[in-house]
């Protein structure tokens, strides 16, 4: 009974909570220029098309299967059991969730930039070439033309752990499946931009594609999880899942908007993106293909603070 009540709210809750790395593309076509600083946040909500599928599927067959399940503490393998793990690799690949992050970004030389960025549980560096437009500043312009137009291009690195939150119920399902993971990202987005008012003084509208390729590593090392006789499998405990490693691309397009005044920014924005993320090793010598899109609407706060440099 109590694995039972543990798939069924484990399912539920795979929605609350996790870490992934931050793909809501914000940046504008002009890097920042030499010598200054720009720092900010973001908050956005991704939401991965085939993550909510898979995790609402598991729900439903949760729910069917739970009063079978409920006068007994062992746990046989079955397709709720196969559907909770489709919808936890799911999960790490592509969470339901909203996310913050906190960024810092500095002008090396003109043209480059470079900048990090924590994503509360994800570690992100990246760097940026613009290779389009003037390289001024606001108080030193490279052009008096205002609506000027910009490109760059850029290549960000994210790691991270990637585990089912411990919270209620989930505790129950970890013990289950013992699902572990941990995934590597690297980004490469093109940008354009054309500015509003000169060298971006009151902001930018900004657009662009990106390709992202994301390395997986995962395992599932079940507990008190058995093959019944009749099951098709051999009875007994079921064999652990070692280590699987797994990498798929992802192609996007993204829309931004950077409005303010010399100093601070408001930037909403909106990154589409769709991916094959490929088959993937279950229990039991069992497989699942995913794929899916994802949209990350975000909306972030910008502050410019200039060289000292005359």
């Amino acid at each position: 009974m109590r694995y039972a009540a543990g798939l069924l709210g484990g399912a539920a809750l795979l929605l609350s909570a996790s870490c992934t790395a931050p793909r809501a593309i914000v940046s504008t076509g002009k890097v920042t220029p030499r010598g200054e600083f720009r720092v900010g946040g973001n908050l956005s909500f991704n939401l991965p098309t085939e993550t909510i599928s898979k995790a609402g599927s598991t729900l439903k067959s949760a729910a069917q299967d739970l009063a079978n399940k409920a006068a007994n503490d062992t746990v046989r393998y079955n397709q709720t059991v196969e559907n909770l793990q489709v919808a936890a690799i799911a999960y790490a690949l592509d969470p339901v969730r909203p996310s913050s992050d906190l960024y810092l970004r500095y002008g090396v030389i003109e043209r480059f930039d470079v900048g990090y960025k924590y994503a509360f549980g994800s570690h992100v560096f990246d760097a940026m070439y613009q290779f389009l437009g003037p390289v001024g500043t606001v108080e030193n312009p490279g052009t008096r033309e205002a609506g000027a137009t910009y490109g760059s291009i850029g290549l960000q690195y994210a790691t991270q752990r990637t585990q089912l939150p411990n919270i209620p119920f989930l505790d129950d399902v970890n013990a289950l499946l013992g699902f572990q993971a941990s995934r590597h990202d690297l980004i490469v987005p093109l940008v354009f931009s054309r500015s509003l008012g000169v060298e971006e003084e009151i902001g930018a509208i900004s657009y662009g594609v990106v390709y992202a390729h994301t390395f997986v590593r995962y395992g599932l090392t079940p507990g008190q999880l058995f093959n019944g006789p009749g099951s098709g499998f051999v009875t007994g405990k079921v064999p652990d899942l070692p280590t699987e490693r797994r990498n798929f691309g992802s192609f996007g397009a993204f829309f931004n908007a950077k409005l303010g005044y010399r100093y601070a920014y408001v930037i909403p924005a909106l990154s589409v993106y769709y991916q094959n993320y490929g088959e993937y090793q279950l229990l039991n010598n069992k497989t699942a293909k995913l794929s899916g899109l994802t949209f990350i609407p975000s909306l972030g706060l910008q502050f410019r603070i200039p060289s000292t440099r005359r």
